[in-house]
């Protein structure tokens, strides 16, 4: 998990995956137009989102098509948010019913 919480500390990573959860399957070339930089620095940062294993790739002929793996964030969900959210919907709901007076 700690290769995916460096991953996502970096925004331009996060832009990334936000870019593939819109549109999946996209090209180096179509990842970049969303961004002001250089090929080679969006490859960096794709590098680190496949060692994260947050990213896939696949060739298709001479394109090299990324795909988001939602994976490794719904682990952190279930390992991090879930348990404490939980908790909070819990409370919300037993204040309402004692404000209804249930």
């Amino acid at each position: 998990m700690d290769k995916v919480f460096k991953a996502l500390a970096n925004p331009t990573r996060r832009r990334l995956l936000d870019s593939l959860r819109a549109r999946n399957g996209e090209t180096l070339g179509g990842l970049c137009a969303d961004l002001d930089m250089t090929r080679q620095a969006v490859t960096q940062h794709l590098r680190c989102l496949e060692d994260a294993n947050l990213v896939s790739t696949v060739w298709r002929g001479r394109k090299k098509l990324h795909y988001l793996n939602p994976v490794p964030l719904h682990d952190i969900y279930e390992r991090w948010i879930e348990k404490y959210e939980r908790n909070q919907l819990q409370a919300l709901s037993d204040l309402k019913h004692n404000a209804e007076g249930d």
